[in-house]
């Protein structure tokens, strides 16, 4: 997907702007939750996030989606990852 589509798609989903998130290579979290809902367009590199013991890979292009409250791991590929985030359910300052 590319980001004139996956804004579109935020905005059809009533999401607010998307913010940029780099993670470096190598780097991961833990089992965790976060208390809103997620959509992310990854912009380059890689992020494997398991969600119930079932590992899914994103490259450059693909979205993810979380669930608020919805546990899960991250960890980044050999380059990290840089992705587009907009967080629904929350207020960013």
């Amino acid at each position: 997907m590319n980001q004139a589509t996956f804004l579109d798609l935020l905005t059809e989903g009533e999401f607010p702007a998307p913010i940029c998130v780099v993670q470096e290579c190598g780097g991961f979290l833990e089992s965790h939750s976060h208390p809103y809902e997620v959509k992310a367009l990854v912009t380059q590199g890689q992020i494997d996030i398991v969600i119930d013991g079932i590992k899914t890979s994103y490259l450059a292009g693909d979205v993810f989606h979380l669930l608020a409250n919805q546990i899960h791991s991250e960890s980044y590929g050999g380059k990290g990852v840089q992705y587009l985030a907009s967080r629904k359910g929350i207020e960013l300052q």
